[in-house]
C-alpha cells in the first residue's frame, strides 16, 4: 500500500504568512495617527463627517454611526456631536433619514432629486432624503457611553433616549405593517448595500421599467456614463452598472411620486423586502435600546418590548436548512430571495440565534472558499455569476462589514477566529490605506481613498486588540 498521506488544506484563517513588503509595515500607532488625519480631513464645521471629499459630499446615517465609533476613542465629544447631527434630520413620524444635504448652493440638484419637503413629516430646517438606512444609531451611542463615567453616561443616553425610541417606533409602525417582527425595506439604499445581489435580483427578474429595458436591449444605456457624477471620482468598473443605476433612480422617483407615504408605497408594490441584514442589525439595536433605558430607569412602552421579542424570533424564518443560510425575503410573496450575500453572517451580530445556528454559520466562513478566498469577507460568493470583485457591493471586501462580523464572532465566544478576521482586515489597510473597499482575490483597493469608515474603524479594531 501506498504511504502517501492525503494534501494538507489550509484555510485563510490557518495561515501564519506574512506578506513581504517592498517597505516596512507600518506600526499601529502610526496607522490610528493616519487614520485620525482622515476623519480630521472629511470634519464639516467640527459638527459631523462625510464619507470622503468628492463623491459623498453629505452625511449619511451609518456611515456616521460608524464614524463616531472611531471618534470615541479619542474625542467623545465630537463622538457625541456626530450622532446628534444626523439626528437633526429627523422626520416628525421617528424615521432618520438616510441623508442629510449639504446645504451649499452647489448641492441644489442633489436635493432636488429628493425633495423631503414633499412629505409633511420631513424637517423644515433641513433637506434629507426620504428613506431610511440600518439602524445603527442605538450601537454607535452605547459605544460612547462605555467611554464616559457613569453620570455622565445617563445624561448622554437620557439626551437621545426619545429621539431613539421615536425612531425604532417608526420602524415597527410604518415598516412591520402586518406584525410579524420582521421589518421591510423599500430600496436597497436603505440596507446599505445599494446594488446588493439580492435586490438587483428582484429588480431584474420583476420591475426594470420599460425605458431602462429599452436602453438596455439598444446600448443606450453607456450615454448614461457621461451624466454619472460618481464616475468623475472612481473607475467605472468600481461603481453600479449604468442600467442598476438608471433602474434605481425609477425606484426613487417613484417613492417621491407617492411622498415617502407607506401605504401609498405598498399599494401595488412589488419592491418590498425583508432585508437580512437590516433586520439583523435592528436586532441588536434593540438590544442597545433596552440596555439605555435601563441605564436611566426608564421603562419602554410594552407593545415596542413585545415587537422586539417577535423579531428575535422571527429572524428565523429567513433560515434555508437545505443550503444552510440565511436569506432575505420577498414581503409580497414571503418567498425567500435565495440570492447568497455576505448577509447571512450578519445574524450573528444580531446575537440572537441560538449556539448550533451559529456554529453553523462560523463553519460556512471558516471552510467556504465562497467567503473567504486570499482576502475574507467577499460580500458575495467568488463562484457566483454575480460576482465581481471590484463591483460595489457584489464581491468586494468592505471593513464595515467584517467589523460586523467579527463583533458577531466574538459575541459567541470564536475569539480565535474573530482575531484572525482582524488581522486579515487591518492587512488590507496597511498594505494600501484607507480605501472604500478592497478585492478579496487580490486585496487591491478600489473605489475612493481616504474613506471615513475604514478609518474610524480601524481605530476601533486597534484599539480593542
Amino acid at each position: 500500500m501506498s504511504g502517501n498521506k492525503p494534501a494538507k488544506v489550509y484555510y485563510w484563517y490557518m495561515s501564519d504568512d506574512k506578506k513581504t513588503a517592498d517597505k516596512e509595515q507600518p506600526e499601529s500607532a502610526d496607522i490610528i495617527e493616519a487614520a485620525k488625519e482622515v476623519l480630521s480631513l472629511n470634519d464639516r464645521e467640527g459638527k459631523w463627517t462625510i464619507p470622503a471629499d468628492g463623491l459623498y459630499p453629505h452625511q449619511w446615517l451609518w456611515d456616521s454611526a460608524f464614524i463616531a465609533i472611531g471618534l470615541s476613542h479619542y474625542d467623545t465629544e465630537r463622538a457625541q456631536q456626530e450622532i446628534l447631527s444626523i439626528l437633526r434630520g429627523q422626520w416628525a413620524n421617528g424615521m432618520v433619514p438616510h441623508m442629510i444635504f449639504d446645504s451649499a448652493v452647489l448641492y441644489r440638484q442633489d436635493r432636488e432629486i429628493w425633495r423631503s419637503y414633499v412629505s409633511p413629516y420631513a424637517p423644515d430646517n433641513v433637506a434629507t432624503s426620504g428613506i431610511t438606512q440600518p439602524p445603527m444609531l442605538a450601537e454607535a451611542i452605547v459605544r460612547i457611553g462605555k467611554k464616559l463615567k457613569l453620570p455622565e453616561r445617563r445624561s448622554w443616553y437620557r439626551h437621545v433616549y426619545q429621539a431613539l425610541v421615536n425612531y425604532h417606533q417608526w420602524l415597527y409602525t410604518e415598516r412591520d405593517t402586518h406584525g410579524e417582527g420582521l421589518t421591510l425595506q423599500i430600496h436597497p439604499w436603505e440596507t446599505g448595500m445599494d446594488n446588493t445581489p439580492p435586490w438587483m435580483h428582484e429588480m431584474h427578474q420583476h420591475l426594470l421599467p420599460f425605458w431602462v429595458r429599452f436602453a438596455r436591449l439598444t446600448h443606450l444605456e453607456k450615454l448614461f456614463t457621461y451624466i454619472r457624477k460618481d464616475v468623475r471620482f472612481a473607475a467605472p468598473r468600481h461603481r453600479m452598472t449604468n442600467v442598476d443605476v438608471m433602474a434605481l433612480y425609477s425606484v426613487q422617483r417613484r417613492l417621491r411620486r407617492k411622498q415617502y407615504d407607506i401605504q401609498k408605497l405598498l399599494t401595488h408594490s412589488l419592491f418590498a423586502i425583508e432585508d437580512l441584514a437590516f433586520n439583523s442589525i435592528f436586532i441588536r439595536a434593540n438590544h442597545h435600546l433596552r440596555h439605555i433605558a435601563k441605564t436611566i430607569g426608564e421603562e419602554l412602552p410594552e407593545e415596542l418590548t413585545s415587537r422586539m421579542r417577535k423579531t428575535e424570533s422571527a429572524l428565523e424564518q429567513l433560515w434555508d436548512a437545505y443550503s444552510g443560510q440565511y436569506y432575505c425575503r420577498n414581503f409580497t410573496t414571503h418567498k425567500l430571495i435565495k440570492v447568497s450575500t455576505i448577509a447571512t453572517f450578519l445574524p450573528l451580530y444580531a446575537g440572537s440565534i441560538s449556539k448550533e445556528r451559529a456554529d453553523q454559520l462560523v463553519s460556512l466562513l471558516k471552510t467556504s472558499k465562497q467567503f473567504s478566498p486570499k482576502y475574507p469577507i467577499a460580500t458575495a460568493p467568488v463562484n457566483a455569476d454575480y460576482f465581481n470583485e471590484f463591483r460595489y457591493w457584489q464581491g468586494p471586501v468592505w471593513i464595515n462589514m467584517n467589523w460586523l462580523i467579527i463583533d458577531g464572532l466574538r459575541q459567541y465566544k470564536h475569539d480565535d477566529l474573530a482575531d484572525k478576521l482582524t488581522e486579515k482586515t487591518l492587512e488590507l489597510i496597511k498594505q494600501n490605506g484607507f480605501y472604500e473597499y478592497f478585492s478579496p482575490l487580490t486585496g487591491e483597493p478600489a473605489g475612493i481613498n481616504n474613506f471615513s469608515w475604514t478609518a474610524a474603524l480601524a481605530i476601533d479594531l486597534l484599539n480593542r486588540n
